[in-house]
């Protein structure tokens, strides 16, 4: 028979898992906490499946609990439902999060629990695409052997693509998708307002930044950044570095400080082309 899954914190990420399990018949959802019972009967009528629990005292005993709660009420929520008495050494508890690794299900695991975290890279703001858009996600997963065991199943059932992460260094791994997710967000704005600088509209910043940006990533996907690094650093031209470095400087000295720094890092980077 398929494991049965409570979620505690059931909003776009744990409804979006619930219905594809749910689909794909690999998983009987039970209940649903969430923090107002409207918001827990519009996770259950999204999924198709599953039972409305007021608190944790109502909670019924399941195989698999996942808290996918946001991060600062994982541990917390962790420790209701130890308390709750419905964990022991058959029960697999998990989180999604992809800054915070196992080790803060502590408290289910001294109950007897397998835990884990399995976090999906992907975004779940539109729950309504990501339940046909999901096959081929990357999850990064850690935890115990266990856990482990009986969540990998479920993932790859709806089309997840495993990764092995180190628990112990699982800040580093989610700083990773901020680098290239967030902060590339926050670069290419910086370069729009120097285009501005030089009298550039918003509209035709983008554009010009467009086949740049696409064609520099395709690069580094394809062959890696050595191989994908162009410019002055990379043609050894530091004196163009030098007189950007300055104007940057004088004009936005916190940009300056941007650009030195990055400077630095991709004359590291240069050193590594063959």
């Amino acid at each position: 028979m398929s494991p049965s899954i409570s979620i505690v914190g059931c909003g776009k990420l744990g409804r979006s898992l619930g219905r594809l399990w749910t689909q794909s018949a690999v998983a009987r959802i039970g209940d649903v906490l969430n923090r107002s019972a409207a918001s827990a009967e519009d996770a259950v009528l999204f999924m198709g499946a599953g039972r409305v629990a007021s608190s944790f005292a109502t909670l019924g005993k399941n195989d698999i609990y996942l808290i996918a709660t946001g991060d600062g009420d994982i541990t917390t929520s962790c420790a209701q439902l130890a308390a709750s008495g419905l964990i022991d050494e058959t029960t697999v508890v998990f989180h999604c999060s992809g800054a915070l690794n196992s080790g803060y299900l502590q408290t289910a695991r001294e109950c007897g629990a397998a835990v884990a975290s399995i976090h999906p890279v992907k975004s779940f703001a539109l729950p309504e695409l990501v339940i046909n858009e999901f096959a081929g996600t990357f999850c990064g997963v850690e935890g115990d052997a266990r856990a482990l065991a009986v969540l990998l199943p479920l993932f790859e059932a709806i089309g997840a693509v495993i990764v092995p992460i180190d628990g112990e260094r699982k800040v580093l791994y989610h700083s990773a998708a901020v680098m290239a997710s967030n902060y590339l967000v926050t670069l290419l704005d910086t370069a729009c307002a120097l285009y501005a600088e030089a009298g550039i509209g918003p509209a035709t910043a983008r554009a010009m930044l467009a086949p740049l940006t696409r064609g520099t990533l395709e690069n580094v996907l394809q062959a890696g950044p050595e191989a994908a690094l162009t410019g002055p650093i990379a043609r050894g031209d530091m004196e163009t570095v030098a007189r950007q470095q300055a104007a940057l400087d004088a004009s936005h000295p916190e940009i300056g400080d941007l650009y030195r720094r990055f400077a630095h890092l991709t004359a590291d980077l240069a050193r590594r082309r063959p």
